[in-house]
């Protein structure tokens, strides 16, 4: 098994895309939530958020460029403004990029490591990174290509608040 970002399938990205959609879904059916001990939740992130920038250690200069423009306040208040949803909990990976999923030598999806953030959250935490990820690893236009894989219709303004948190995190 390789990397959904080996040189492999960064020449033929349909493939990976897909297995780390699927693989995704994989991971927040099969998991329980009721018996995970570790959160990942919105309410602890977003604390965490807040303490981070009264002490100064939030810099927008460091964001990813799609958030190119939004000041430390715009960011804390669209975090403010989330809800995480009952239906949509889930045990999430919490880093969950291409290159933390392995995929088989036909492009299936095989496995998840680097799980050291796994905790119940949010399932859109979990699909705004992996979406994301994918702008960074295969090149723009490949967003879809994972949240059909996964069996989900986009949902962008949680996307867009999951990412913000994403940066604002440590």
């Amino acid at each position: 098994a390789t990397s959904a970002v080996d040189p492999r399938w960064l020449a033929d990205p349909e493939p990976a895309v897909r297995a780390v959609g699927i693989g995704l879904r994989r991971l927040h059916d099969a998991l329980p939530v009721e018996d995970c001990p570790y959160r990942w939740s919105l309410a602890e992130r977003r604390g965490d958020a807040h303490r981070r920038a009264a002490l100064g250690r939030i810099d927008p200069a460091r964001w990813h460029e799609d958030l190119d423009g939004l000041t430390r306040s715009d960011a804390l208040a669209a975090i403010d403004e989330l809800t995480e949803e009952p239906h949509d909990l889930v045990v999430c990976h919490g880093d969950a990029c291409a290159p933390n999923t392995l995929v088989d030598e036909a492009g299936a999806f095989v496995a998840h490591v680097d799980v050291g953030r796994l905790g119940v959250g949010d399932r859109w935490a979990d699909l705004a990174v992996a979406t994301w990820s994918t702008v960074w690893n295969h090149g723009p236009g490949w967003e879809d290509a994972l949240l059909d894989a996964y069996g989900i219709e986009t949902d962008p303004d949680r996307i867009r608040a999951y990412r913000i948190l994403w940066e604002l995190g440590d």
